[in-house]
């Protein structure tokens, strides 16, 4: 029964975990770029994007979940109270993350990612010089 548990405990954590493919292009050129992501499914995750000879790593964190749950609470109508109740209230713009990446020349990559919890997402990157790129994101 023991021998089972460490590969049991192993898939149980692997399904908690992400990883996606970034694929990034600047907007002044067709040239495209490479990076990846991984981390627990919905939390932080540590990012690398290598943008010609240089690399940059850092981490994203989810600043807006794709749904949030808020109550409603009643007051009485007449003799009947009016009981609370949960509402599911949906994100239309999808989850949100934002990555703060450093390569090791102190140089910086900015990123704002939409639909960081699902199958693909998008988003934009920013270096220091102000360049824009657009970014693709596909779990692995």
């Amino acid at each position: 029964m023991r021998a089972w548990l460490p590969a049991a405990l192993a898939a149980l954590l692997a399904g908690c975990t992400a990883a996606y493919s970034l694929t990034l292009m600047p907007r002044d050129s067709g040239t495209q770029y490479q990076g990846e992501a991984s981390g627990p499914s919905g939390g932080e995750a540590r990012v690398t994007v290598t943008i010609g000879d240089r690399t940059y790593e850092g981490s994203w964190v989810v600043t807006q979940p794709p749904v949030q749950t808020g109550v409603s609470v009643g007051g009485t109508f007449g003799r009947f109270p009016m009981m609370g109740t949960s509402v599911v209230i949906d994100n239309p713009q999808g989850d949100e993350a934002k990555a703060l990446l450093r390569s090791a020349d102190g140089r910086g990559l900015r990123c704002d990612f939409r639909g960081v919890t699902g199958a693909a997402g998008s988003g934009t990157c920013s270096d220091d010089d102000g360049r824009i790129y657009d970014v693709q994101l596909r779990r692995k």
